[in-house]
């Protein structure tokens, strides 16, 4: 996942209307988790270990969510994703610096085993079906890994910068391609691709969602998110959200889909009704640089890094803020 997601985009679509919008969500900002300073990308809920993990720099942060206790495990060079595995027993980390995953175990921290992972490994995924974890990267390849095992078993050739994937739970798993607008299906068992779903309306699709209830897609791009039929492809709507999408979670008890703006610093919640109809129902404030995203089914609430940024000078990114760094709680 790149670290910023601010090129602008065409937003088309309809918003939600009257009675909708009005009667709102009630999510605000009810809480902010102060971390160490650094860059940050993939964020996660461990609901095993009831904390938040998100990689943070070259280590992973964990809040504990009981306690909003700090910490931080496995070290490693630009790190993307840290996603439990193995019901919770071990943490699955992408580290793109060294094109490695490394399992880490969840209650020591320390590494079990490193498994070379494709070119620089992104996004991490897990297809229930066949009981397989994946990486992605942006040379097209998606990794296929035994977590129990710690083996790679297959490299499925996409094509592309891949972002994120959502399987459907019956052996497809749909991936994002930022730098050609859309989503593919690939068949994990076959090791195969099945089909290339173009997203029109999209710029830079990143986050992706699956519904399973509806049978829908939802794809986060740069300044708008696509609903799209999974069964074939068809973007069935497109709703304009804020500008800098890095992510989508889906609450499928609540039937909502929250997309952050990180160029914006706002979050569109996003639900989802009968018949695959989405209307975004409360755009709440954020805060500028909240990008990525990550839900807590069990409670709703939703978990965002942010910091503030220095101006750039020279022409390179901005630095952060010394001490700013903290990760925003957005609930009822």
């Amino acid at each position: 996942m790149h670290a910023s997601r601010f090129a602008a985009a065409f937003a088309f679509s309809f918003l939600c209307a009257g009675a909708a919008c009005a009667a709102g969500t009630g999510y605000h900002v009810i809480d902010r988790i102060s971390g160490p300073d650094g860059g940050w990308d993939y964020v996660r809920v461990d609901e095993a270990n009831n904390r938040v993990l998100l990689t943070h720099g070259s280590s992973v942060m964990a809040v504990n969510l009981a306690t909003k206790a700090v910490s931080s495990f496995g070290p490693g060079q630009r790190l993307h994703d840290a996603m439990p595995v193995n019901g919770g027993a071990e943490v699955m980390v992408t580290n793109g610096g060294t094109s490695t995953v490394v399992f880490v175990n969840s209650k020591t921290g320390q590494p079990v085993a490193t498994v070379a992972a494709g070119k620089g490994p992104d996004a991490a995924g897990f297809d229930p079906k066949t009981g397989l974890a994946m990486t992605m990267d942006h040379q097209g390849q998606i990794t296929l890994i035994d977590p129990k095992a710690h083996k790679v078993t297959g490299v499925i050739e996409v094509g592309g910068d891949l972002e994120a994937a959502a399987a459907d739970g019956a052996g497809k798993v749909f991936v994002n391609v930022e730098n050609k607008n859309e989503v593919v299906a690939v068949d994990i068992m076959k090791k195969s691709v099945l089909a290339h779903y173009p997203l029109t309306g999209c710029e830079g699709p990143t986050g992706l969602a699956y519904d399973a209830a509806d049978k829908l897609l939802i794809a986060a791009c740069s300044a708008s998110t696509d609903i799209v039929d999974a069964r074939t492809g068809q973007v069935v709507q497109t709703l304009a959200t804020g500008r800098g999408a890095d992510g989508v979670a889906y609450d499928p008890k609540q039937k909502l889909a929250f997309v952050p703006a990180g160029r914006d610093g706002t979050l569109s919640v996003i639900k989802v009704a009968g018949g695959g109809k989405a209307a975004i129902v409360e755009t709440v404030q954020t805060q500028v640089s909240a990008r990525t995203i990550a839900v807590d089914e069990r409670t709703g609430r939703v978990y965002l890094p942010a910091a503030k940024y220095q101006p750039a000078t020279g022409g390179g990114r901005p630095g952060i803020v010394p001490g700013s760094f903290e990760v925003l709680v957005v609930g009822k």
